[in-house]
């Protein structure tokens, strides 16, 4: 499975951005998806994860009613919205395939990266 995240950007403390990964291969719907974020110096840190077929997510506390985790298996995406964006959330964003958990330990395949950058 290859991930290619897109999306992230610059936006000020308040405001909203989605970012999106797109996934490669047949068997997209058998994974558990998430979002990880990593901050300059700090460990990376689980965000978000959704079911293989999306009837249940899971969040951080630290976003959780900020945060929304989607995903369309049709079109092998996965997206995050992020609103109310604080600086706190300035990090690289990552997704990740695997079976699932809040552990980067429970997933296989990552993306890149997108950068999100929240000025206050």
């Amino acid at each position: 499975v290859q991930l290619v995240e897109s999306g992230g950007g610059l936006v000020q403390a308040g405001g909203s951005l989605r970012v999106s990964c797109a996934a490669s291969g047949r068997t997209f719907s058998r994974y558990v998806m998430g979002w990880f974020r990593q901050a300059p110096g700090k460990e990376r840190e689980f965000v978000a994860r959704i079911t293989g077929s999306g009837g249940s997510s899971y969040y951080a506390d630290s976003v959780k009613g900020r945060f929304t985790i989607s995903r369309d298996n049709a079109k092998n995406t996965v997206s995050l919205q992020m609103n109310n964006l604080k600086p706190e959330d300035t990090a690289a964003y990552y997704c990740a395939a695997g079976s699932g958990s809040s552990s980067t330990a429970g997933y296989s395949y990552w993306g890149q990266g997108t950068l999100v950058t929240v000025s206050s």
